[in-house]
This record gives C-alpha cells, structure tokens and sequence, in this order.
C-alpha cells in the first residue's frame, strides 16, 4: 500500500507540473538530434570523396546528394581534348548542380541528414583551372544570371591526396574516359584546391590525409574517421592518422 501511495503522488506530481514532462520530451529530442544536418565531401578527382559520401549515407541514415558526372555527354570529349570540350562541360555541370541544389532548398526544412560530394564552389574552382579566360568571362555571366542560394553545409570534409595516389586511383577504378586524364590538369587541380581551402571559412573545414587512409576497404580507417567527423564541431581541424591518432 505504501509503495502505492508512493507511486500516486508521483504522478499527481507530474500532472500538477507539466512544465516537467515538456523538458523531459525537449532532452530526449536533443539527445536524438544528429551531430550534422548537411556534410559535404570533397576532393581532387580519383580522391574517393563520392565512395565515402556513398559510405556515410549509409552509417547516418542520411540522403545522398551526388553529382552525376556520368550524365554529362560532354565530359569524355572533354579528357580526349581538353581545349575543345571544357566550356560545354563546365556548363553543363553548373546547370546540373544549380537544379538539384535549387529542390533541396524547396524542400521540407524538417528533412533528414543528408551528405553530398560537391561544393558549388567547386563548379567555379574547374571553370578556372579549364576554361581560358574569354571563356571563363562568359561562364561568370552564366553563372551570376542563375542566382543560385545552395543550402549551406554544417561540415566539410577535404580529401587530399598526391596526384601520383590520385592518378593510381583512377587506374584502379578503371571509368574509360578517366583514362584520359593527364598527370598536369590533376596537378593544376590539386594546387586550385589546396588555395581554395586554405581560404576557406564558410563552414567547420575537417582536412584528411587520404593517402594515409583507405576508408572504403578498411574498416578500422572508416570507423575512426566516423568518428573524428561526429566529433567536428567547428573551426578547422588536420585528420593525419600517421602523425596522431588523437583526432
């Protein structure tokens, strides 16, 4: 009887006192809430971001937001003749990812975690490095008349890698018109990246050592960069597995 008596005046305590039951429900919400809402992945060609954007998606829960490099008609023509196909490459890109950056912001505020591979900035870091400059005056119009707000990311992860990894990379996955990449547009693009980041502030910046990793085939390498991501917060941080493991 007395555990009972005990038991009832609980609960006639928590119905006398909503405001309890209102902070007990806000802490279980905040305790679910995930540590990222939109994690951008990026990198030079071959670097992997697209296969670890694909992995994290699947550990988080999370919605891929993947460009479609494949869907480009222009792209093969572009590593075969570089001079001759990088204006409609780059344009055709940058219309593809202004519409698919464009229906996320119209979508539900209240949408799950997503991941991507790209950074729009990313459209113009390949413009410079591509297109000679009448042609990058003409993209910059192009660009500025699209006016596009894309959502902004809560992380960024950087892959950086050697070209020489990079190039080994691409072998390795053996895309046919990959092939056809030369050694010095990789160089050029690992240099626009590198400047790129080490400017970069619009978002907490996590920067991996690629080359010290392989966190699509080892597990242990993607469970411990999981983990420094979740752990990201802010501010700019070195992931350098072979210099510290304290990340």
């Amino acid at each position: 009887m007395a555990a009972a008596g005990v038991a009832g005046a609980a609960a006639r305590r928590l119905r006398a006192d909503p405001a309890r039951i209102h902070l007990s429900a806000a802490m279980t919400t905040a305790s679910s809430e995930p540590a990222h809402k939109f994690i951008v992945v990026e990198g030079p060609i071959g670097v992997g971001k697209t296969s670890l954007a694909r992995r994290l998606c699947s550990s988080l829960s999370a919605e891929a937001v993947l460009e479609q490099a494949a869907e480009n008609p222009f792209l093969e023509r572009f590593y075969r003749n570089p001079r001759a196909g990088a204006l409609p490459t780059q344009l055709y890109f940058l219309f593809q990812r202004a519409q698919q950056l464009s229906a996320l912001k119209q979508q539900d505020l209240f949408a799950p975690v997503r991941v991507g591979d790209y950074l729009l900035d990313k459209d113009r870091l390949f413009a410079r490095v591509t297109l000679d400059d009448a042609e990058y005056g003409l993209y910059e119009q192009v660009y500025t008349k699209l006016d596009i707000q894309p959502p902004k990311p809560d992380l960024v992860v950087y892959l950086q890698a050697p070209v020489d990894v990079l190039l080994e990379r691409i072998a390795k996955r053996g895309i046919g018109y990959e092939q056809h990449i030369e050694r010095q547009y990789l160089e050029r693009l690992n240099e626009a990246y590198a400047r790129f980041f080490h400017e970069f502030e619009a978002a907490p910046l996590l920067i991996v050592n690629a080359a010290a990793i392989d966190p699509l085939n080892n597990q242990s390498d993607y469970d411990e960069l999981l983990a420094a991501i979740q752990r990201m917060k802010r501010g700019r941080l070195y992931y350098n597995p072979l210099r510290s493991r304290s990340l």
